[in-house]
């Protein structure tokens, strides 16, 4: 099947379309927020959500709670950074309000 799904060029260009779409929602939303994100080419987004070593930790903590589950990167020695998965625009939509919300949390609730 997958051999088979690499030589439709209709289905391999929707699944571009696809990603760049996705890609293109995250990285603006996340940009309105002003947050830092790093260029890619691949189904994800890194998007800087803090400036303290434990913001990725404590940021995927919360978002964990609302049932957004994104990876933090602490272990590639970036721990103020999230990588995100770029989803259906109803998935990225719940990710992009879910981190609104969490990052516009007063201090000391998150």
């Amino acid at each position: 099947a997958a051999i088979a799904a690499l030589g439709d060029d209709a289905f391999l260009q929707q699944g571009y379309e696809l990603n760049r779409a996705g890609y293109e929602q995250l990285t603006n939303a996340f940009e309105q927020m002003g947050l830092t994100c790093l260029p890619s080419s691949g189904n994800f987004v890194l998007v800087k959500v803090g400036n303290d070593n434990e913001a990725g930790a404590r940021v995927n903590r919360e978002l964990l709670k609302r049932g957004v589950i994104v990876r933090p990167v602490g272990n590639y020695g970036l721990p103020q950074w999230l990588r995100i998965s770029i989803g259906l625009p109803e998935e990225n939509a719940i990710c992009i309000q879910a981190l609104n919300a969490i990052l516009n949390q007063p201090q000391g609730t998150a």
